[in-house]
């Protein structure tokens, strides 16, 4: 019972009665959204490689970004002018950074401790495709922070296009303002020896819509974490991933779906291909419905074709429910060869077994690619897994 001096418990373990132990400093992280969040480095512990977080990432090739100091410097950035966009350098003391969320590890807040100067990219009206190439950063340990909103009613596309020489740790920002139509497309085309860790947060306004597609193609080593805050009734979350992991190449991604407000949706799609020896996918997709999340409709799923042995394909979704009025919630995690059907069927009309294996894989992959709005990048990116392909043949 509660008195009238007594404070009405407000998070899970205090709702259960979970306590610390005498001998024991810290209770437990009960649900997805208590996770510690800081801006600052140390206030996160030190990163052994066995963690949650960590313990399916090659830490030892990662362990400048995540604890050494960073260039923060601004960078050299190509793009067009686009009428209803404004882009720009802000000071990191600038009252929108943090607006949409903070980071919740150690590597993210390093990032966050050393960027210097942040790019800001706005969205008012009815904007064209607006596409920020970054392809000259070397391969310095490098810091950076991208700030990117969408004004209440807006609508466009933004890319952020990343190609060459990179050993980038960054966070990436979006605010969807109320009613806003936002895609933000992020692209790892980057060197073969390239390593990139992203954290993205976005925060979504009164019947928002965000549309969130990551395309994951090159580098050694790519990590790329998003999150959407639902934060405001009616807000929409489209959210998919295409990756295409050749041998020793390592790519990752950590979605987390947080609905926090009454009648949100969401959908996660994520689909990748492997191929050849020491290949390696990580997928983890959280989905965390709030107590006042009613209404919810969310739905996750990844999928991986795995085209050649010595591969290895991580997919673990998660589902948290914290209030029994939903509209529904599910998930779903396949991971296999080629469907011998499929080929049979092609093959049976006269299309040669290699280049039936090319279409069932192309056509498994641009599903996510024919969800950008842009059919110049949507064509430019067909080509480039279609180079993927004619690598693994």
């Amino acid at each position: 019972m509660t008195t009238g001096t007594e404070a009405a418990p407000d998070t899970t373990a205090q709702r259960l009665g979970i306590v610390a132990h005498s001998d024991g400093p810290v209770v437990p992280v009960q649900t997805r959204s208590e996770r510690p969040k800081s801006a600052r480095h140390d206030d996160f512990p030190a990163v052994e490689g066995w963690e949650a977080d960590w313990k399916l990432s090659p830490v030892a090739k990662l362990r400048d970004l995540i604890d050494e100091t960073l260039d923060g410097s601004p960078y050299a950035i190509h793009y067009p002018e686009v009428a209803g966009t404004t882009v720009e350098w802000i000071d990191r003391a600038d009252a929108r950074i943090g607006s949409a969320g903070l980071p919740e590890e150690r590597a993210a807040a390093n990032a966050w401790s050393t960027f210097e100067k942040a790019l800001s990219v706005r969205v008012d009206g009815e904007a064209e495709a607006l596409t920020i190439t970054r392809a000259a950063l070397g391969n310095a340990p490098r810091a950076a922070h991208v700030h990117v909103e969408a004004a209440p009613e807006s609508s466009g596309i933004v890319v952020l296009d990343g190609r060459g020489e990179a050993s980038l740790s960054e966070n990436v920002e979006i605010v969807v303002g109320a009613g806003a139509n936002l895609t933000v497309v992020s692209l790892q085309e980057w060197a073969d020896d390239a390593r990139h860790l992203a954290s993205h947060f976005a925060r979504l306004g009164k019947d928002a819509k965000l549309t969130h597609i990551v395309v994951s193609l090159g580098g050694a080593i790519v990590r790329v974490n998003p999150s959407a805050h639902l934060a405001e009734e009616g807000s929409d979350a489209e959210m998919y991933g295409v990756y295409f992991a050749d041998a020793g190449q390592h790519l990752e991604q950590r979605v987390y779906v947080h609905h926090d407000a009454p009648h949100t949706r969401s959908r996660v799609t994520y689909k990748g291909a492997l191929n050849g020896e020491g290949a390696r996918t990580v997928w983890v997709g959280d989905v965390l419905i709030g107590r006042d999340a009613t209404g919810t409709d969310t739905y996750e799923q990844n999928r991986n074709l795995v085209l050649s042995d010595g591969t290895r394909a991580d997919s673990i979704p998660n589902l948290e429910i914290e209030t029994g009025d939903i509209a529904g919630a599910g998930h779903a995690s396949a991971t296999g060869r080629f469907d011998d059907e499929h080929l049979f069927y092609l093959q049976a009309r006269g299309i040669p077994e290699a280049e039936a294996r090319r279409l069932v894989v192309l056509g498994f992959l641009t599903e996510i690619v024919q969800h950008i709005p842009e059919p110049a990048l949507q064509e430019r990116l067909v080509q480039a897994l279609v180079a993927e392909l004619e690598g693994a043949a």
